[in-house]
Formats: C-alpha cells, structure tokens, sequence
C-alpha cells in the first residue's frame, strides 16, 4: 500500500509555529504597524479637511457679521429714523409750548 501524499498547507503551518517563530511574529507587527500608519495618516486627512471646512465657515460668518453691523449703522441713523417717522407714521416734532419736561431727584 502506498502512503498518502502529505497536506502541503498543514506542513507549512506546523513550519510556521515550530521553525519559523520570530519571522511570523516580525511579519505580524510589520502588517500591523503599516495598517496603523494608514489608520493615522486617513484621520489625519480627515481632522485637516474637517478643519479647513471650518476656517471657510468662520470667514463666512465674519462676514455676514460685518454686512449687519453695517446694516445697523444704516439702519438707525438719526435721519432716517427721523423721515420714517415722518414718513409712514405721519410723526411731526412738538411745538415747544407743548414740550413737558420732567425732573428726576
């Protein structure tokens, strides 16, 4: 009777965890130090997107501040406060002998 021929996969295996120790274990953390470069370096890429999204967002609501300051100085200056109160509430200013003044202690 012949002998069956051996399992090729299982004779490198035994290999491995008798002979080839160190080499496996070198193998492992290599493959685990270069997927964790990959894992930091693509988070990196992502905080660096996320934070010049941000920048963009800030510049636009700089300026969005400054066009309402600018708005509210327009809007409250004194003559035009003062025509729209004429204008549309038909506002007039009081003869002085109508004037009350008032005085606080």
């Amino acid at each position: 009777m012949s002998k069956p021929a051996p399992n090729l996969a299982k004779v490198i295996a035994l290999d491995l965890l008798s002979v080839g120790r160190v080499p496996l274990i070198l193998l492992v953390l290599i493959f685990s130090s270069a997927m964790g470069v990959v894992f930091i370096t693509h988070h990196t890429r992502q905080a660096i997107t996320e934070k010049d999204q941000a920048l963009v967002e800030r510049e636009r609501l700089d300026n969005e501040w400054r066009n309402l300051l600018i708005e509210e100085t327009a809007l409250a200056e004194h003559s035009r406060v003062q025509a729209v109160a004429k204008k549309e509430l038909e506002m007039k200013r009081p003869d002085s002998d109508k004037e009350v003044i008032i005085n606080l202690p």
